[in-house]
């Protein structure tokens, strides 16, 4: 039995936000305090040379450049971690209820501990977080998950977080801006509109589904055959495929001061394109109450809209499949990842094809579909970000032959690579992470 109502953790996040002050103003960046742009560097940073950077990044295909857009550089490795422990008998996840910056609506929820390296390790001068020393320990308690996993790689160039699951069996301080949750409870609070965060659902789609102890838990009998798997090896198309593209793909990617990027400029206090583009740069004046510093500024990466990302289903032989595609990004740490069906921004130049089409199709008649959902992405670095998350199901009949880069894969393949750092991108990891079983 929960320790809570899933109506009580409403209540507690409802009365947290009513009662944190919360104060974010764009300014110019001139205004923001200790950052500044660095002509001799080419980047925007802060004084101190810590926290990240915004430098400019270049794609050249035949000698051309043909995308070029500014870039958060952050080389540190972060912590998202979940202390979980047993009561009764059933598995809990202690939950924060954390203010990012950039959060559309306040309060998310968020992993037990989501700390940059800069935070715990105090460059900022600000407290250690809470909890730190349990992830710091970990080789004392059940270590259920430990991946070095990508963030998103449209925005950021190369960064990656550690996304880290602990089971305690000792009694643990729990304080007030935390709570413990089941991992149903969770789910269920994700199909509200940006309450749970973007930390906690890359984190949460690292689990071990195939193992015994999650097997027990789930209900969908389509869903447990998906998680067994059916004995087929699909790991030599896959890599197969990712692979060749690694080695192959001749295109260049050339890390350049801002003042390089001839289609960029500062107007009106904001660094934007002036092509229509999926984000532009703002700065911003920040007060949080009960934060670890409460008063800073910082860029922010502002998207120009809502982003799609969709993920298709289907059963074969009794068992859910899903529609991956391999998709390279500008900043990916490895040139290209497994991303879900349709990651589509809401500016953007790509050709649809006879996926997306049946997707779009689909999407408008509301066929099919069993998860629709804006959730918010990552409010350390983005303003107010919060993209349309799709799950649908289609029949085999819906689709008889993929594009060239996409694949129908069981869970059990998806949760194997999800092990393996770097192979599954974060749209997709999202979206796997609000499966229901």
């Amino acid at each position: 039995m929960s320790k809570y109502k899933t109506s009580e953790l409403l209540e507690w996040i409802y009365e947290l936000n009513n009662s944190i002050h919360v104060c974010i103003k764009k300014i110019g960046l001139p205004e923001c305090d200790s950052w500044f742009y660095d002509e001799t560097a080419g980047e925007i940073r802060n004084t101190s040379r810590s926290f990240f950077q915004i430098k400019g990044i270049q794609k050249y295909e035949g000698g051309q450049a043909v995308v070029e857009q500014p870039v958060i550089i952050q080389d540190e490795i972060g912590y998202l971690g979940i202390i979980c422990q047993r009561f009764n008998g059933e598995m809990h996840y202690l939950m924060q209820a954390k203010i990012e910056p950039g959060n559309i609506n306040k309060i998310q929820l968020s992993p037990t501990i989501q700390a940059t390296k800069s935070n715990f390790t105090q460059k900022h001068g600000g407290r250690k977080p809470a909890y730190l020393e349990y992830f710091v320990n970990a080789e004392k308690y059940k270590i259920i998950v430990d991946q070095i996993q990508s963030e998103q790689s449209s925005r950021f160039y190369k960064k990656r977080n550690r996304n880290i699951i602990i089971e305690i069996d000792e009694e643990i301080d729990v304080l007030p801006s935390h709570r413990w949750m089941t991992l149903r409870q969770i789910k269920e609070l994700m199909r509200y509109d940006n309450l749970v965060n973007m930390d906690t659902r890359t984190v949460l789609s690292c689990l071990p589904v195939y193992e015994n102890e999650y097997l027990n838990e789930i209900t969908d009998d389509s869903f447990k055959r998906s998680v067994i798997g059916d004995g087929k090896n699909r790991f030599p198309e896959i890599y197969r495929y990712i692979n060749n593209y690694k080695m192959f793909d001749e295109s260049e990617y050339k890390i350049v001061a801002l003042s390089e990027l001839k289609s960029w400029k500062m107007q009106n206090n904001e660094l934007v394109s002036e092509k229509p583009y999926s984000f532009k740069v703002v700065f911003c004046d920040i007060e949080i109450e009960g934060r670890e510093v409460r008063h800073w500024t910082q860029p922010l990466f502002e998207a120009s809209g809502i982003a799609t990302f969709g993920l298709m289903t289907r059963i074969h032989n009794g068992a859910y499949e899903f529609l991956v595609r391999a998709t390279p990004e500008i900043g990916c740490f490895d040139r290209i990842e497994l991303g879900p069906t349709v990651q589509r921004e809401y500016v953007h130049n790509r050709k649809l094809n006879e996926v997306d089409r049946l997707f779009d199709d689909k999407l408008k008649g509301k066929e099919g579909v069993v998860f629709d959902t804006l959730l918010s992405e990552e409010g350390g670095r983005f303003y107010h970000e919060q993209n349309r998350n799709v799950i649908m199901r289609i029949s085999e009949k819906d689709l008889t032959k993929l594009p060239e880069g996409y694949f129908w894969v069981d869970y059990n393949t998806l949760n194997m690579l999800v092990q393996v750092n770097n192979c599954l991108n974060i749209q997709l990891r999202n979206l796997l992470s609000v499966l229901e079983w």
